[in-house]
C-alpha cells in the first residue's frame, strides 16, 4: 500500500504536465536554495497568485516556517491565504476541486513535486513563456506547454506578450521590468524547488559528513589491514 501511494504521488504530476511543448529552449533558473529571502518571496507569491487554483498539499505551513525562517505569527498574517486555515494544516488550494474542473476543464494540480518532474528550467521558462493568443478561452497561450489552459495569473507583474510577425515578442503593460519579473518568477520557481524536496541541503549537508567518515575509516581500515598482514608479507 505504502509503495503505491508513492508512486501515485509521483505519478500524477507527471501526467498533469506530460503535455508540454518538445525542443523548447529552457533558460537557466539559477535556483540557491540558501537564499532564504527568495524562498520568503516566492512563497508569498505563490500563495497570493497561485494557491487560489493549485495547491502544495505535500507541504504543511508549519514546516514551511521552520525551515524558511518565518515566525508562526507571520505565517497566519501574511501567508495563509485559505479561510479557516491552522498551520498545522496541508497547503491545500482554496477552490473545491470539483468547481475548479468546471472552470478549467480539468482541477489544477498540485505543483508540490512540479520542480521534481519537470525541472527548475522548464519551470522558470514556463512562467516567462505566456503570450497573447485570442484563440484560447483565457485569451494567453504558452511556447512551452501549448494549448495551456490556465490564465497568465502574473500578467498584471509582466505584461502580456504579442507575437510579431517575424516570431519575436513584445511586452508591454506590467508593473515590473523584464528584469524585475524575472526575479519574481526565479523567487517562485526556487519555492517550488524546495516544496518539492525540503531537505535537500539537509542531506547534501549529511553526505559531505558520510564521505568524511568513509574516507577516515578507510584509512583506519587499510593500517589495521598491514598491521594484521604484516607477518604474513
Amino acid at each position: 500500500m505504502k509503495k503505491l501511494l508513492i508512486a501515485l504521488v509521483t505519478l500524477v504530476p507527471s501526467l498533469a504536465f506530460a503535455a508540454g511543448g518538445a525542443n523548447v529552449h529552457l533558460e537557466s533558473a539559477n535556483i540557491d536554495l540558501n537564499d532564504t529571502e527568495s524562498l520568503q518571496r516566492g512563497l508569498d507569491k505563490f500563495q497570493h497568485y497561485c494557491a487560489g487554483c493549485h495547491s502544495t498539499q505535500y507541504q504543511r505551513y508549519n514546516r514551511v516556517a521552520e525551515d524558511l525562517d518565518i515566525s508562526l505569527d507571520d505565517m497566519r498574517d501574511k501567508y495563509m491565504v485559505v479561510e479557516g486555515a491552522k498551520v498545522g494544516d496541508l497547503m491545500e488550494n482554496s477552490i473545491p476541486e470539483v468547481d475548479a474542473a468546471k472552470w478549467f476543464g480539468a482541477a489544477p494540480p498540485d505543483l508540490t513535486l512540479v520542480a521534481r518532474v519537470r525541472g527548475e528550467d522548464w519551470l522558470y521558462t514556463y512562467l516567462k513563456s505566456f503570450y497573447h493568443d485570442e484563440s484560447r478561452p483565457f485569451g494567453v497561450n504558452n511556447t512551452v506547454f501549448p494549448s495551456v489552459a490556465m490564465p497568465h495569473v502574473l500578467q498584471d507583474l509582466q505584461g502580456l506578450s504579442v507575437k510579431q510577425e517575424d516570431g519575436s515578442f513584445v511586452t508591454t503593460g506590467g508593473k515590473l521590468t523584464a528584469e524585475e519579473y524575472d526575479q519574481v518568477v526565479r523567487d517562485i520557481t526556487g519555492f517550488l524547488v524546495y516544496s518539492g524536496d525540503p531537505v535537500k541541503l539537509e542531506r547534501e549537508s549529511l553526505g559531505w559528513w558520510v564521505m568524511g567518515f568513509l574516507f577516515i575509516f578507510f584509512i583506519v581500515a587499510y593500517l589495521l589491514k598491514k598491521e594484521y598482514w604484516k607477518d604474513v608479507h
